[in-house]
C-alpha cells in the first residue's frame, strides 16, 4: 500500500499524539469530577460536578476518540508498520476501537443519566459514573505503554509477508558481481615480480 508523504505522516502523527493525550486528560478530569460528585456532602457541588461531566462528554469525548482512532488507523495503513503485521499495532487498534465505542455509546449515556437523576432529585447510581473513567484510564495507560514498548513481535500474517517480501527481493535483485577489470599495467604483472626502474643513459 502507498505510504504517506513525509510531511503528511508527521502532521498525522502530531495530530494522533495530541488527540490521544487530550483523551487521556479528559478521562482524568471526568474521574476527578465523578469522585467529587460521589463523595461530596453538598447536593449543589454534586450537581455541578455531574453537569461539568456532561459538558466534557458532549464536547470533547467524541472528537478526541474519533480523531485518535482515525489518525491511528491512517498511520498504520499508510506506513511500514501496517495494521495486521505487528501484534502491538493490531492490539492497539482493537483496544482503541473498543474504548471509543464504549465512550460514545455507554459512558455518555451514564453521564446524561446522572445529570437527569441530580436534576430530578433521584439518587445517582455511582458505579455508572465511577467505573467508566476508571476503566478508560487503565485502558489508555495500557495503550500508551504498548505504543512505547512495541512488544510481542510479528503476527502470523506479518511473518508470511516478511517471507514473501524476502523471496521477492531475492528474485528481483540477485547479488551478482561482475569480474573487475585490470587496474593498469602493474595489475598485469604476476604476483611477486618487482618493478624494475629503468635508467636512461645521460
Amino acid at each position: 500500500m502507498q505510504r504517506l508523504p513525509r510531511r503528511a505522516r508527521r502532521a498525522t502523527l502530531v495530530l494522533h499524539v495530541s488527540a490521544s493525550v487530550g483523551w487521556l486528560g479528559v478521562t482524568l478530569c471526568l474521574l476527578a469530577l465523578a469522585v467529587t460528585g460521589a463523595t461530596t456532602a453538598s447536593a449543589a457541588a454534586a450537581e455541578a460536578a455531574y453537569r461539568s461531566m456532561k459538558v466534557f462528554g458532549d464536547w470533547l469525548i467524541a472528537p478526541l476518540a474519533l480523531t485518535t482512532l482515525l489518525t491511528g488507523l491512517a498511520l498504520s495503513l499508510y506506513s511500514h508498520w501496517g495494521l495486521a503485521r505487528h501484534r502491538w499495532v493490531y492490539t492497539k487498534f482493537w483496544v482503541t476501537l473498543a474504548a471509543a465505542t464504549a465512550s460514545l455509546l455507554v459512558f455518555r449515556t451514564h453521564i446524561n443519566g446522572a445529570v437527569t437523576d441530580v436534576t430530578t432529585g433521584e439518587p445517582v447510581t455511582l458505579p455508572n459514573v465511577l467505573a467508566p473513567p476508571i476503566v478508560s484510564l487503565c485502558t489508555y495507560v495500557f495503550v500508551t505503554a504498548v505504543s512505547l514498548l512495541k512488544p510481542w513481535g510479528l503476527t502470523a500474517r506479518g511473518r508470511q509477508l516478511q517471507r514473501s517480501e524476502g523471496r521477492t527481493a531475492t528474485t528481483t535483485s540477485p547479488h551478482v558481481r561482475e569480474p573487475a577489470a585490470p587496474a593498469g599495467p602493474r595489475a598485469q604483472r604476476g604476483p611477486g615480480r618487482p618493478t624494475r626502474a629503468r635508467h636512461r643513459p645521460s
